[in-house]
């Protein structure tokens, strides 16, 4: 992996909750900031696959009955 030294400057609570994850992965933090970065980042989604992982995600959500549809 080729990689290019960057600075950035953490809050004190995001640096203290990246430490705890390094920690209890056993990571570098260096490695817990990629893995993060990576997943922010992602590849291109197709509109397709992401409305498809919401599927059911608000398993309260009800639609309106059609008789108060507004029609015009």
């Amino acid at each position: 992996m080729s990689a290019t030294r960057t600075q950035i400057y953490l809050t004190e609570e995001q640096r203290r909750r990246i430490d705890q994850v390094a920690e209890a992965e056993g990571l570098a933090m260096a490695e817990v900031i990629r893995r993060a970065l990576d997943e922010y980042l992602g590849d291109d989604i197709d509109a397709h696959v992401a409305l498809a992982r919401t599927f059911g995600s608000d398993p309260t959500a009800r639609a309106p009955s059609r008789d108060r549809w507004q029609r015009g």
